[in-house]
């Protein structure tokens, strides 16, 4: 699921970001590694060139992704797992048929947990900030962008094989509200 939904925010990101959000190193509590924190700062304007900033929001999304797909691989490759494609590890992980240590599981509710990297919030916030940017809060483009997201999701959904989990559609829904916003907001503005 991760990788369907991050393959999907990587398809997002990069048909859609330019704001100006930020990414800090921080010591995780949970070990020593550091890990990319973010922290949406998006303004009202934009700038219309943020190549090096959506390079380094997107290097950065690679790094946690690529945490993550390790941290799969290695529980799938302890249990004898074989795993061919991106796609047959989320089909794999939406069947349940693998057992995890506690360890990992600790991880994993920490990063879907309400402050975590991949929880509604920052994951909303990241999808819906990279669209502004990449649009420069251009309304039409804005269009396109919110129809990438949907699209994006159920692309995720094809690669799940099945309904995504909960916290998935509680985040599609948090990124559809946000462009609602963003659209309630320019409508009344130009009244």
């Amino acid at each position: 699921m991760i990788n369907g939904v991050n393959s999907t925010q990587s398809a997002t990101y990069t048909a859609a970001y330019s704001a100006t959000p930020k990414t800090e190193a921080k010591e995780t509590a949970s070990s020593n590694e550091t890990g990319v924190v973010y922290e949406s700062t998006v303004k009202s304007s934009y700038k219309k060139d943020n190549s090096a900033l959506i390079a380094q929001l997107k290097a950065d999304s690679q790094n946690r992704i690529n945490q993550m797909q390790s941290l799969v691989s290695q529980m799938f490759e302890k249990q004898g797992i074989k795993i061919g494609t991106a796609d047959d590890m989320w089909k794999t992980l939406a069947s349940g048929n693998f057992t995890a240590d506690a360890a990992t599981i600790a991880q994993a509710k920490e990063d879907i947990s309400e402050d975590g990297y991949w929880g509604v919030k920052q994951t909303s916030d990241r999808i819906f900030d990279f669209a502004m940017a990449l649009s420069g809060g251009d309304s039409e483009t804005m269009e396109k962008m919110k129809a990438a997201v949907e699209k994006g999701f159920q692309q995720a959904t094809k690669s799940w094989g099945k309904e995504l989990p909960g916290i998935s559609s509680d985040t599609y829904d948090a990124v559809m509200q946000k462009f609602d916003d963003f659209f309630n907001k320019e409508s009344s503005v130009e009244e």
